[in-house]
């Protein structure tokens, strides 16, 4: 049985978001709860991290992305993960085309760098999840690459235990999606 435990991080279950914003909140659980329980986390490059393409949840989502604008006007500035920076404003977010979830076993997402030990006490004192979300990637138009630049970048320099299995083709590959992904899209807030 797969119970999910939602991330600190995933904030696609807040009120105004950055990125993807979830609509129906009971529908997607349920969605994603199946899908997890279907997929293999035994098989992916480093066990317990999984990155499933989930079209079950495109109804219950918005998009995490819009098509890039030149008026200042369509942005918003948010703070996000520590950061503040401009944003598409979620009026002008693109039909949702497909959705992946950015899903870790229990022990996985113990084991990640990014994890902090408060959120460990509590997964251990308050829940008895068997897998965490980690995040939940609605896209618009083709599907983007894993990582976006920013994300690719924190990855490389030691944020994802999945880094360190990359060869130097694969990371050529990853930047050159993720520049190209970035020039015709961004991601939306609110």
């Amino acid at each position: 049985m797969v119970n999910l435990w939602v991330s600190e991080i995933c904030s696609a279950f807040d009120d105004s978001p950055v990125g993807t914003k979830v609509t129906d909140i009971v529908k997607f659980l349920e969605a994603a709860e199946t899908a997890v329980a279907a997929y293999d986390f035994s098989k992916t490059r480093v066990p317990g991290q999984g990155f499933l393409m989930c079209p079950e949840v495109v109804p219950f989502i918005s998009s995490a992305v819009g098509r890039r604008s030149s008026n200042p006007e369509d942005y918003t500035l948010r703070e996000h993960r520590g950061v503040v920076a401009a944003y598409l404003k979620r009026q002008f977010a693109a039909p949702v085309t497909g959705c992946a979830l950015v899903v870790y076993t229990k022990q996985a997402y113990f084991d990640d760098p990014d994890t902090t030990t408060d959120e460990i006490v509590k997964i251990n004192e308050e829940h008895r999840c068997s897998h965490v979300l980690v995040a939940i990637l609605g896209f618009s138009g083709p599907q983007p690459p894993s990582l976006p630049t920013y994300r690719l970048v924190w990855n490389l320099a030691g944020g994802n235990r999945e880094a360190l299995v990359w060869t130097a083709d694969e990371i050529r590959q990853k930047a050159v999606e993720a520049v190209e992904y970035d020039d015709i899209w961004s991601t939306v807030a609110g």
